[in-house]
């Protein structure tokens, strides 16, 4: 009697531990998954707008970058000492500008690429299609440049500034690039 009691406990045993031991259910796996697709569909979402938002803002800026490198080539490409050339119209006109300032003393400098401040001559605007536009009204982009000489007056730095004019969807600054070169007599 006493073996077959201590059978029966073994096979109650192993009966339990064979059901602790099995897998999940169906139904189990069912909302297992549903969860996980919830969860995957949210993060889908906020990734959707991530990779837009970068994408406005990589083409934004650069744009800003492309028309600051095209404003400091037009500029470059003048004589050093031109005085006339209008080049905030494109393509550069012969009269009517200040050209690179002209025959500057040492430590001088024309134009200006500060922020909201834009000087005569020396600031020129772009709409969306990349056209120049002699108006901010409707631009998209603003240029600013600034010229300056060394102490003895034989070399030029020239400061090209270019800033969206439409701040970004999601609060952040505005794109904006600036490019230095030299130029020497």
């Amino acid at each position: 009697m006493k073996v077959s009691r201590n059978l029966k406990k073994t096979s109650a045993h192993v009966q339990v531990s064979q059901r602790d031991q099995g897998g999940m259910t169906l139904l189990e796996t069912v909302i297992a998954l549903l969860i996980m697709m919830i969860g995957v569909m949210g993060v889908m979402g906020v990734l959707a707008i991530a990779v837009t938002q970068n994408w406005s803002q990589g083409n934004v800026t650069s744009r800003t970058t492309e028309y600051a490198q095209d404003k400091l080539e037009q500029l470059l490409a003048l004589n050093f000492t031109d005085s006339a050339s209008n080049t905030a119209v494109y393509p550069t006109a012969s009269t009517g500008g200040t050209g690179l300032g002209g025959v500057m003393a040492g430590n001088t400098t024309v134009g200006g690429v500060v922020d909201e401040s834009p000087v005569t001559n020396y600031v020129d605007y772009i709409d969306p299609s990349g056209n120049q536009q002699g108006t901010r009204y409707g631009a998209a982009y603003v240029r600013q440049w600034r010229i300056s000489t060394n102490a003895a007056g034989n070399l030029k730095t020239i400061n090209v500034f270019v800033k969206a004019l439409n701040a970004s969807p999601n609060g952040t600054a505005a794109p904006t690039t600036t490019l230095v070169s030299m130029k020497s007599q």
